[in-house]
């Protein structure tokens, strides 16, 4: 089967993800999140990137989040002092539910629709701070190009915070006979494509848009920031997942993987 082009492959993503927002907004964890944002100092942020930030400084920052599905996280700035947030996503239905959180929440976050590749240029050079969390990088067909997006968001010697899953979990299937065998090449340039709804945990068994989710090597992730104009500050690779539950097998093994990373990268003067 013919690849579609780059622009299909964003549409195709944007269409699961939406179709996806119906199932984890029927949950008993939303119920939980309406009523924990009410509380001024909300944070989902875990001590890893929470460190990060308090390192990097958000304190009185304007912060974009990009990729921020239901907008958790953005809300999650507040608690680290952030002046103004700006959450962008491409999924109109789950900024819907961004905005729902942010009714329930004292602080007063902007959502914006957007896919990445054509922000408005109302956000060029406007923030000090950018974050990327789990679950957006291999999203992105072109890495280059979307740092390249990222970038522009920057003020000059903004910093760009990334929190990501390893790459090398790719070669990886938990739900294999032998989750521990090597599955997939870590140098994988044809995307992994479902067909079914995009969920955190477990399966549903209905059809919805195709979603692609590319692999991107380490040194494709930092030559396409390098190569934006970004200057890497920090970058450290981690024992501990960050992602889906099925994930969490894969620590505290005597070969440890890296399971996820965490990048600070500053654009330059």
């Amino acid at each position: 089967m013919d690849m579609p082009t780059n622009q299909k492959v964003i549409a195709s993503n944007r269409d699961a993800w939406n179709d996806s927002a119906r199932h984890h907004k029927d949950t008993p964890e939303w119920q939980t999140l309406l009523i924990a944002v009410g509380q001024g100092d909300f944070s989902c942020l875990d001590a890893t990137l929470t460190g990060v930030l308090e390192q990097v400084g958000v304190d009185g920052k304007d912060v974009v989040q990009l990729g921020c599905n239901n907008g958790r996280e953005s809300i999650s700035l507040f608690a680290l002092g952030a002046r103004s947030v700006v959450g962008v996503d491409q999924s109109e239905a789950f900024l819907a539910q961004a905005r729902e959180l942010a009714s329930r929440s004292p602080h007063e976050p902007q959502f914006i629709e957007a896919d990445i590749h054509h922000l408005p240029t109302e956000l060029h050079d406007r923030f000090d701070r950018a974050l990327i969390t789990i679950g957006v990088l291999n999203w992105m067909p072109d890495i280059a190009q979307f740092f390249r997006h990222v970038a522009r968001t920057l003020k000059p010697g903004g910093a760009l915070v990334v929190y990501e899953t390893h790459p090398f979990l790719e070669m990886f299937d938990p739900e294999s006979e032998d989750p521990y065998r090597l599955d997939s090449s870590y140098f994988r340039s044809e995307p992994f494509v479902q067909n079914q709804p995009i969920v955190y945990e477990g399966k549903v068994d209905q059809p919805a848009a195709s979603s692609y989710w590319f692999v991107h090597t380490l040194g494709a992730i930092l030559t396409g920031a390098i190569e934006a104009g970004l200057q890497i500050s920090h970058f450290k690779e981690h024992p501990h997942s960050n992602r889906e539950e099925l994930y969490d097998r894969y620590e505290q093994q005597k070969a440890q993987l890296p399971l996820c990373f965490t990048m600070v990268a500053v654009k330059r003067e």
